[in-house]
């Protein structure tokens, strides 16, 4: 392919981490639970297209995510691959379950807001951290690379605006606990670059460092992209991204789809930034994604180059 042309900009990465959270965060909004080999063959698909983290499942109560219920049996059919594939383990039981099955990245998820707390974990803020603390420390004693998830840190759809030093306050909680890695979450899609850039900021003035930031933008307002672009000139080298835009938040009815993990591609390969991702192999696998779900994909790069080969 000869587009994008690619015309660099100053001050950006020369290369950007993509965290893939489509099998995931994207499979966890369905209606209904997709087969646990058709999982399986879209991890298998997303490796094959030079994506290097894949976050396979979450070992949660099937109660809670019925569409993720089959965690036992899909992680170890995507064991075998030489990529990253963490997984979300709510407490000490889901843990259990994820470190039993050999699992070496885990993820706790945190929310900025009472409101989403009690919504998601049914629990005050401080109450999650102090549930997620031998989690981390456990993990960390495995010798698991353990992410933290932090939601609503730029809206909250039950408080509104999120103030800054709230979200500093938890990501520094997090750090503290012995998180490696924070992943920032803009879960009703309202943030806009500006926000983000004093966010970083923000965080950064409480010994926040940036190389441990990964941003989590949905695109509810159609803002994903350009946050993003704010987040990497700030220095930001993760990017969580969803396979096709699948997902949203099944907790947040407000919540549209994830930042499509093609248009993310399409724009780093414009800028010149390196993914190690094979754009055409990645929307294969979401055409045939959709396929399976019976609906077209919504990410634009995705029907762009779909219309374009037929």
């Amino acid at each position: 392919m000869t587009l994008p042309m690619v015309v660099p900009a100053p001050d950006l990465p020369a290369r950007v981490r993509i965290h893939e959270v489509g099998p995931r965060d994207g499979l966890q909004n369905e209606k209904t639970a997709v087969p646990t080999q058709v999982k399986a063959e879209f991890v298998r698909r997303l490796a094959a297209a030079g994506l290097t983290t894949v976050e396979a499942t979450s070992f949660v109560h099937p109660k809670w995510v019925p569409q993720l219920a089959d965690a036992e049996q899909l992680f170890p059919l995507v064991s075998d691959l030489d990529v990253a594939l963490p997984v979300l383990v709510p407490n000490e039981r889901g843990l259990d379950r994820a470190l039993a099955l050999g699992a070496r990245r885990v993820a706790v998820f945190a929310s900025a807001t009472e409101s989403f707390a009690k919504a998601n974990l049914n629990r005050t803020v401080d109450e999650a951290l102090a549930m997620f603390e031998p989690v981390v420390s456990r993990a960390k004693a495995e010798g698991a690379h353990v992410r933290g998830y932090l939601s609503m840190c730029f809206g909250d759809p039950w408080e509104g605006a999120v103030p800054l030093p709230q979200v500093v306050r938890v990501c520094r909680a997090l750090l503290d606990l012995g998180c490696d890695e924070l992943s920032l979450g803009d879960t009703i899609g309202v943030a806009t670059p500006g926000h983000v850039l004093e966010l970083l900021a923000a965080l950064n003035e409480q010994r926040v460092p940036t190389s441990v930031l990964g941003v989590h933008f949905h695109d509810t307002y159609g803002q994903a992209l350009a946050n993003t672009l704010a987040a990497l000139q700030h220095g930001v080298t993760t990017v969580d991204a969803s396979a096709g835009g699948l997902g949203g938040c099944p907790y947040a009815k407000s919540a549209t789809g994830n930042l499509a993990t093609e248009d993310l591609v399409w724009m780093l390969q414009g800028l010149g930034i390196d993914t190690g991702v094979d754009l055409g192999r990645l929307v294969a696998t979401s055409e045939w994604m959709a396929g399976q779900l019976g609906r077209p994909s919504p990410s634009r790069t995705v029907r762009a180059l779909s219309h374009k080969e037929q």
